[in-house]
This record gives structure tokens, C-alpha cells and sequence, in this order.
């Protein structure tokens, strides 16, 4: 019985560290609405629409220093609806820029200050952050890869898409 005491506490505090992450990004989310920075970035996104390939790399760019501190869901809500129809305007795939969205947003848990999923590791494995982070910097190198080559390459993700439509 007082194991389980132990475990209780233990599940609690690194529960309680990933709530005051999540009440940080709603905090930072509500920041980012009052100050209308949808509508500042639809003004700066706007003119790279002739440009697919550009507008692109730039918006995984915003999205990968959004993500830096923001988590994810936050991220989704505030950003997808403000850059979702430029990128259809621009002639991106919807199927694609979503995926690439949510890879991005998954760079963004793994990256310092917030990583909620770092500082979730790093609790329960009772393991120092310098530690985590020097542990998933290979993974984070391989994931920016990744992202790099799908801009780069849409085709790898369309192709089977508009093979299955």
C-alpha cells in the first residue's frame, strides 16, 4: 500500500508540471489572439501565394518558432484556420499542408523551452532536461529532415493521395 502511495504522488506532480505547461501555452494562445497576430500574418503570408514552394518554407518556419513555445493543440486552433486558406489559395494541397502541420506541430513538442513532451519524459523517467534534450536531438535533426524534404518534394505526400481519390 505504500507503493502505491509513492506512485500516486509521483503521477501527480508530473502531472501537475504538464498542466502548468498547458495553462503557459493558453496563457500565450490568449496572448497571441487579443494581439491579432492571425491578421499580421495573413498580411505577411499573403503575397508569397504566387510562390507555393516559398510560402511553404516560410510557414513551417512561423510554425516551427510558434511551436518552440506553444503547444501543439493551441497551435492548431489559433494558426490552422488563419493558414489554411492562404495555402489553398496558393494551390497547396489541403491533405498535404495538414500533414505538415501536424509534423511541424510534433517538432514543436520535442523542442525547448516548452517540449511538453520533454519535460514529460524527463519527469517520469526522473532524468535532467539537458539530458532528454541531448537524448532527442538526433530524432528532432531527422524529423527537420523530413520536413525539409516534403517541402521540398510535395509529391511524396500527394501522389498517394491522389491515388487513392
Amino acid at each position: 500500500m505504500p507503493e502505491i502511495y509513492g506512485v500516486l504522488v509521483r503521477a501527480a506532480k508530473t502531472t501537475a508540471i504538464v498542466m502548468f505547461l498547458c495553462a503557459g501555452a493558453q496563457v500565450a494562445s490568449y496572448m497571441i489572439t487579443l494581439a491579432d497576430l492571425p491578421s499580421v500574418l495573413t498580411g505577411w503570408l499573403g503575397p508569397l501565394v504566387e510562390n507555393p514552394r516559398l510560402l511553404m518554407t516560410v510557414m513551417m518556419i512561423v510554425l516551427v518558432l510558434i511551436g518552440t513555445a506553444l503547444d501543439l493543440t493551441p497551435t492548431i486552433l489559433i494558426f490552422a484556420p488563419v493558414m489554411l486558406p492562404i495555402a489553398v489559395k496558393a494551390g497547396i494541397d489541403p491533405v498535404y499542408f495538414g500533414l505538415m502541420f501536424v509534423l511541424n506541430g510534433s517538432i514543436g513538442l520535442v523542442t525547448p523551452p516548452v517540449g511538453t513532451v520533454l519535460n514529460v519524459v524527463a519527469g517520469v523517467g526522473r532524468i535532467s532536461m539537458p539530458t532528454v534534450i541531448r537524448g532527442v536531438n538526433p530524432f528532432l535533426l531527422t524529423y527537420v529532415l523530413i520536413m525539409a524534404l516534403l517541402v521540398v518534394f510535395p509529391q511524396i505526400v500527394t501522389a498517394p493521395v491522389h491515388w487513392m481519390r
